[in-house]
């Protein structure tokens, strides 16, 4: 995947690669040790239905971010 600065992926709308609009990008987490990134945070959609995704105590989805399949006008996240 490209290299994509984090200031461009704030408040990015984050869809399902079968098309469910899930919200926009909140935040990111990462390891601090490792830097490595874990999870997006999305603030979801009033719309947006129980999803496999596990949320946190505000109610926000946590996507790994390995499931992050592209990434232009939306991200698309696998499902």
């Amino acid at each position: 995947m490209a290299e994509i600065l984090a200031e461009n992926l704030s408040g990015k709308d984050v869809m399902g690669s079968d098309g469910a609009e899930l919200g926009r990008l909140y935040n990111i987490t990462m390891q601090i040790d490792t830097g490595k990134l874990e999870h997006l945070v999305i603030e979801p959609n009033e719309a947006t239905e129980d999803t496999e995704f596990d949320r946190n105590g505000a109610g926000r989805l946590l996507v790994p971010v390995d499931r992050v399949q592209a990434v232009k006008d939306h991200m698309i996240i696998q499902r």
